[in-house]
This record gives C-alpha cells, structure tokens and sequence, in this order.
C-alpha cells in the first residue's frame, strides 16, 4: 500500500506557492506555476523513486517549469524582435502598395469589356490562347488582337498615360465596323 505521507501533494501546496512567489514575484504568476508544475509531476509521476523526497521532487520541478518559462518567454521576445526587424527591412509601406494596387485594377476594369475578358483568361486564369479563345468563342487570332491592345493600354497607364475613359452616361463602343456605317 502507498504511503500517505509520500503522496501528500496537498501538504506541499504552500512551500510550493511560497517558492513559486518567490520566483515570480507576482501572485497569479505563481498559482499558475504551481499549476503547471503539479500537471508537469503528475505526468511524470513514473519518475519518482520510491521512497523519494516528495517535496524535493516537486519543488525541483516547480523549478525546472520557471526556467523553462523563462527561456521560452526570451525565446518568442527575441522572434518577435527579429520579427519585427525583418518586417521593417521586407516591407514597404502597405498604404503605397494598397494605392498601387488599386490604382492597376482601376486601369484593368477600365479596359473595354472584350480586352478585359481576354487579359483576364489568359494572364489570371493562366488559359492558353486557344482555350482562351474557345472560352469566349473568338478566333485565336481576334483573341491575339484584344490581348496586344490591352497590354497596350496597360503599358500606356504604366508609363503615365491615363486610360480613356467613357463620358458620362455612355458606355464604352465594343466593336468597331471598317468599312461600313455603325448603326
């Protein structure tokens, strides 16, 4: 049968609180110490010789749970810090890229519907210009066509160019009849 004495967790709770405090200097600090500690013993109960020094073992423990706290505690403060450095140097103000980004998709959705769509399959969706093609039921060729355009305007917005845009209440002609009237 166990001995009572050697099992008495419950009469070492205040050296164990008492040890804890003194480590931590902060009461709540302390009860989750000793928390941690007994969860860490009863794990490892296996390891205690019969026989042993209870409160030794667990006070040793309790020990060994405050270090491992405390390194833990430096290691996440130091990636943090290493963290915080390295998302200094990486990356650039986001407010700069939200306004570039915004401003090239303006340029993309202000293309004419037909250039938009066969940008979209082919740049976005990664279709190959005959899938592409197919997709919006064009010949390769016209498909060929609306994508030069667009890459076209793109390059124009890039190089500072605005991209024409519909007066107000018009829309934007889709197609362009050569050689005849466009009624």
């Amino acid at each position: 049968m166990n001995n009572p004495k050697r099992m008495d967790v419950i009469g070492l709770l205040g050296p164990l609180r008492r040890y804890a405090r003194a480590l931590t200097r902060d009461e709540s600090r302390a009860e989750d110490l000793v928390q941690d500690a007994l969860v860490r013993a009863y794990e490892r109960r296996g390891s205690f010789r019969s026989g042993g020094n209870l409160r030794g073992w667990l006070l040793s423990i309790l020990h060994n749970v405050f270090i491992d706290d405390r390194r833990r505690h430096a290691a996440e403060t130091r990636r943090a810090a290493h963290t915080a450095i390295l998302a200094e140097t990486a990356t650039a103000p986001e407010q700069e890229s939200r306004v570039r980004l915004q401003q090239v998709q303006a340029a993309f959705m202000s293309l004419p519907d037909e250039q938009r769509a066969a940008l979209h399959l082919v740049a976005i969706e990664g279709l190959s210009y005959q899938e592409a093609a197919t997709a919006l039921g064009i010949p390769v060729g016209t498909l060929m066509s609306r994508l030069g355009r667009a890459r076209a305007a793109l390059r124009a917005f890039e190089a500072g160019s605005d991209l024409p845009q519909p007066a107000e209440g018009q829309s934007r002609p889709t197609l362009r009849i050569v050689g005849g009237s466009d009624v």
